[in-house]
């Protein structure tokens, strides 16, 4: 092939950030927003349920079964990794855009109707939310690939990182609206209600949910608007001139031949799977180190949200269920995560969007495993005297710089390089595998912490109570190191475009092995 059918992709690599750079971010952003609100909410909401459907007696507020509390919030996670396996694939074979609107179709509809479950028992309520949750994170789960395809495709190679970053961002103010919408809805309703307040409390959850609709249904007419990502159209579907010319529509860029760049039609004959032995011979390692690291992500990040749930009321900032009502308790938990999100995860995500493509993909990911280990290990280690009076405040901080390190770190870094390093025939697909991992550590954390950390003089039986929240801590903390380890693994794509960091030139060059192409019809780089 001739250098100037690269022409498309190179413009894309110099081209100036631009406002549709910063629209795609908002659009793919948005539903990162939606989804976090989900995934999030679901902790507030849990504790509602108990106290409405688990009332057993006078003295006792109600609190869910360990078994349902754990299958509440896993189910959403069990979704999350269909979605993106199916969506990740389906990106590669039918384009990025073709099915990015039915994403967050499927997160208004789920969110929507969790609100509305409906039953004659208890457990007919628990098991329609459970079943609307699970299409729920179907369509969060999907989200995942196509967004982080979308926008790395689009960008050029110097800002990429901080652009793909941004989107990933969105879920910090995801986190927040979550808890926005919990105080306003239960401080709403507890002015308008006297004594326990359970009918109210049983609009508040309903409410908090069904306001996760919103944000998806927004984004649904501009992701239909948007065009296929230049480098599907070149790579994958094999049309380069019409590349150029969806790409004309939406970027100002120079020296794109409109007409003439046509790669031939259909898929290239060199094209591999993800199941091959070529895959693995050239990409195998890559896709190990991005879905470990993200697994190892997914469990730690995960447990420290259970634990928050055991600092909140060891720090004394929410006090024993028993001694305030249901909508109050909401309240209490809900402003707290609110301080945590805004001391802890919002400013380590937009100190990653500015600092990644400056210092790298793999150093900050490894600084924010080895700072997510230090103060994991030093909580685990100080836990008995921060929980006394006059050292909380230390046990909250301690925990906002985890989140804080975790976002500025794997949970930022390892989304971006999933979208960076694979071709582009497999790049969604991969992102979701990676992606499915780190909902899979999620499943992993939850359950795990949620068991291991129960002691049986913390409110579980003996058959369900654990090690106790300190050894668990411990375990986290040495997990941390093997996100380090995995980490190595991996490629730095700084500054490098799509196209050499996943060595696209070098699958098109001549295979000794299993090609038979000349050197005349190489991809140039």
């Amino acid at each position: 092939m001739a250098p100037e059918k690269l022409q498309v992709l190179h413009a894309l690599d110099v081209a100036e950030t631009q406002r549709y750079h910063f629209r795609a971010v908002l659009i793919a952003g948005t539903g990162f927003f939606a989804d976090a609100y989900d995934l999030f909410c679901i902790t507030l909401v849990t504790k509602l349920l108990g106290r409405i459907y688990y009332h057993d007696a006078p003295g006792d507020p109600g609190r869910l079964p360990l078994r349902l509390e754990a299958a509440i919030a896993g189910v959403t996670f069990c979704g999350a990794i269909a979605g993106q396996l199916l969506f990740g694939w389906l990106g590669d074979r039918a384009g990025r855009k073709r099915f990015y609107g039915a994403t967050v179709l499927l997160m208004a509809a789920g969110s929507f109707l969790s609100g509305l479950s409906f039953g004659n028992s208890t457990g007919g309520v628990i098991a329609t939310l459970c079943f609307f949750r699970f299409w729920l994170g179907v369509g969060i789960g999907g989200d995942y690939p196509l967004s982080a395809t979308i926008v790395a495709e689009y960008a050029s190679k110097r800002a990429r990182g901080g652009l793909v970053a941004a989107v990933f961002a969105m879920e910090g103010f995801g986190v927040l609206a979550g808890c926005v919408v919990t105080l306003a809805v239960s401080a709403t309703l507890q002015a308008r209600s006297a004594g326990p307040a359970l009918p109210e409390a049983d609009y508040a959850w309903r409410v908090v949910l069904m306001a996760g609709a919103v944000p998806a249904c927004l984004t649904y007419h501009w992701r239909m608007r948007m065009p296929e990502t230049a480098r599907y159209t070149a790579l994958v579907a094999g049309d380069a001139a019409k590349a150029a010319r969806d790409m004309s529509r939406v970027l100002q860029v120079d020296d794109v031949a409109a007409d003439g760049t046509t790669m031939g039609g259909g898929r290239d004959k060199d094209y591999y799977g993800v199941l091959s032995r070529r895959f693995a011979r050239r990409h195998g390692v890559h896709l190990v180190g991005a879905t470990a690291c993200w697994f190892v992500l997914g469990a730690v990040v995960y447990s420290h949200t259970i634990l928050q749930e055991v600092v909140f009321r060891d720090a004394r900032w929410v006090p024993k269920s028993r001694d305030m009502s249901a909508l109050e308790e909401a309240y209490r938990i809900g402003r707290a995560h609110a301080i945590m999100a805004l001391c802890g995860a919002l400013p380590g995500y937009w100190l990653a969007i500015a600092l990644v493509d400056v210092v790298g993909r793999k150093p900050i990911q490894l600084f924010g495993f080895a700072m997510m280990m230090g103060f994991t290990l030093a909580i685990a280690a100080l836990y008995d005297g921060l929980t006394s009076p006059g050292r909380r405040p230390w046990l909250v901080a301690m925990c906002a710089f985890t989140f804080f390190f975790a976002s500025f770190g794997p949970a930022t870094t390892t989304f971006v390089v999933a979208a960076e390093i694979f071709p582009a025939h497999l790049r969604a697909t991969c992102h979701g595998l990676a992606a499915a991992a780190g909902k899979a550590g999620a499943i992993a954390g939850t359950f795990g912490f949620m068991y291991a950390a129960r002691r049986a003089d913390d409110g579980g039986s003996e058959e369900t109570s654990g090690i106790g929240v300190r050894a668990s801590l411990f375990v986290l903390g040495a997990a941390n190191v093997l996100g380090m380890l995995f980490t190595c693994l991996l490629p730095e794509p700084k500054g490098r475009s799509l196209e050499e960091v996943s060595c696209h030139g070098a699958e098109l060059l001549l295979d000794r092995d299993d090609a038979d192409v000349g050197d005349s019809q190489v991809l140039p780089l």
